[in-house]
């Protein structure tokens, strides 16, 4: 890959499989409450979860907490639901192409009666490769006691003739009706303006109503809304599309903006790529909501050409001696609970050398941030483990896999490599040669460099779901996940020995 860090004798062991860290296996660190971090145990997951089972089929995931229910409900495209009461068991309430269970009626081939005001005017294609016959990425949110869903509409697949609309209920799962369009693209057939698909509604810490959307070519948009009386979640005059936030150079799609409060940023994540096969997720930031917003080099990524622009948090990888990867992460949501940040977003398998399974599930993953504010995500489904301070180099020591994510966009997949990081602050391949550094700062924040490339993020605990031996067991990790000056990601896991299922 560009820029590879690793000689040649780290290179021969990439098939090796991850190794045990050379710390004890786990010891029940204190609970949080102290602000220490939580290793995972069989006692905290749900029952009969082993971080493979309990998936569910949701594309486009955008996650909404009923706070009625205390439930979360993943809405997606082809109207997918899915619920979870922790953000790790999912119930798959509606199924692909069901539009029934959402709208009281519609098929697989025919739109909800709800929907005709929007479908009348985008008039999707019904037949060929390009045929369009359920709406795309839908946001829900509740407002004065009412659910509200935007959701997206397109005339074909890859045009920019699109509406976004939006639909109410009084229950979360329906039924929707009320339709009413909100913003539409219809007649962008140079594709210069805005693609108006991907809604995602957010208030800012000023108590600002806004939408987020749009893709390639004509980029990402950002509209104020109403924020009372009846004109509620409708655009305020006078905006037209809006602002652009980020340009629309590589397939940008899937925003997402939110704000973490310590540390006075609003994020805004997009997908770059190709769904079906080279999908990866950016990241920059701003000081406010409606931009610039830059990335960590400082370029703003409303000026962002080609593949550039944004931080590269994920894209296909291999982890270990796994005989398929994890491919094209994206399109993801992020939920903000206890103060704790979460992704969501969906994923595929690798098929073959570089090809991507046509199949795809919600994921949910820990969002961590470094020392200067910058997300990192976990390589790690979420699985109870709770982040924080207590972490020493003696209890990180050990053998990791190692992956230095790609840099741009590409279907190659990022194959981890093994390597020892030893309690002097020195990291070691196979053949126990020095190949880089490492430094742990309050208990929690590391420094990494490899080669030329120095990586700042976190170190956190972790169960590791790519494990794929001793079925019924589960295997805590620790795993570093970190990002460079020029926004490439690294991720490092290390396992424990198994802890079988009766544990507590």
């Amino acid at each position: 890959m560009k820029g590879k860090w690793l000689c040649p004798t780290l290179a021969a062991v990439l098939a090796l499989s991850a190794g045990i860290l050379g710390a004890c296996a786990p010891d029940g660190e204190t609970s949080g409450d102290s602000g220490n971090y939580v290793l995972p145990t069989w006692k905290d997951v749900p029952e009969g979860w082993d971080g493979k089972d309990n998936l569910a089929m949701v594309h486009d995931p955008s996650v909404f907490f009923d706070e009625a229910s205390g439930t979360y409900y993943a809405f997606g495209t082809h109207y997918a639901v899915a619920s979870s009461k922790d953000l790790m068991a999912w119930t798959q309430e509606v199924e692909d192409y069901h539009p029934e269970d959402l709208y009281g009626d519609g098929t697989e081939t025919s739109f909800p009666s709800a929907l005709s005001a929007t479908v009348s005017l985008v008039s999707p294609v019904s037949s060929g490769e390009n045929a369009v016959t359920s709406t795309w990425a839908p946001d829900v949110t509740y407002h004065d006691g009412k659910y509200y869903m935007y959701y997206s509409l397109t005339k074909a697949f890859g045009s920019a003739e699109s509406a976004i609309g939006r639909v109410s209920s009084e229950n979360v799962l329906g039924p929707y009706s009320d339709n009413e369009p909100v913003i539409d693209s219809m007649g962008n057939t140079d594709k210069h303006d805005p693609n108006c698909i991907d809604p995602e509604l957010f208030t800012d810490k000023d108590g600002k109503l806004w939408m987020v959307y749009g893709s390639a070519a004509g980029g990402i948009y950002l509209l104020e809304l109403e924020n009372s009386g009846e004109n509620w979640g409708l655009p305020k005059a006078g905006q037209g599309f809006g602002k652009k936030l980020w340009s629309g150079t590589n397939n940008q799609e899937g925003p997402f903006i939110f704000y973490n409060e310590d540390t006075g940023y609003y994020y805004l994540m997009v997908s770059y790529g190709d769904l079906n096969t080279n999908y990866n997720m950016r990241v920059a930031r701003s000081k406010t909501p409606d931009g610039p917003y830059l990335d960590i080099t400082g370029a703003d990524v409303a000026k962002a050409t080609g593949d550039g622009g944004g931080n590269k948090i994920a894209g296909n990888y291999v982890m270990g001696d796994k005989t398929k990867g994890y491919a094209a992460l994206g399109h993801n949501s992020v939920i903000e609970k206890d103060g704790q940040f979460f992704v969501a977003a969906h994923v595929r398998r690798q098929s073959g050398g570089t090809g991507v399974s046509p199949g795809h599930n919600l994921y949910v993953f820990r969002l961590y941030f470094n020392k200067d504010g910058w997300p990192v995500m976990s390589p790690e489904r979420y699985a109870t483990e709770k982040p924080g301070k207590g972490l020493t180099a003696e209890k990180l020591a050990g053998e990791y896999d190692v992956v230095e994510h790609t840099e741009g966009t590409t279907a190659t997949f990022a194959q981890s490599v093994s390597c020892t990081f030893n309690a002097d602050g020195t990291v070691t391949d196979g053949a126990d040669a020095k190949v880089g550094t490492w430094t742990l700062t309050d208990g929690q924040y590391v420094t990494v460099t490899l080669g030329s490339v120095t990586y700042e993020g976190v170190a956190a605990p972790a169960y590791d779901s790519l494990y794929e031996a001793d079925e019924g067991a589960m295997h805590p990790a620790f795993v570093f996940t970190a990002v460079s000056a020029a926004g490439r990601s690294l991720w490092a896991v290390g396992t424990f020995e198994a802890q079988p299922a009766s544990a507590e």
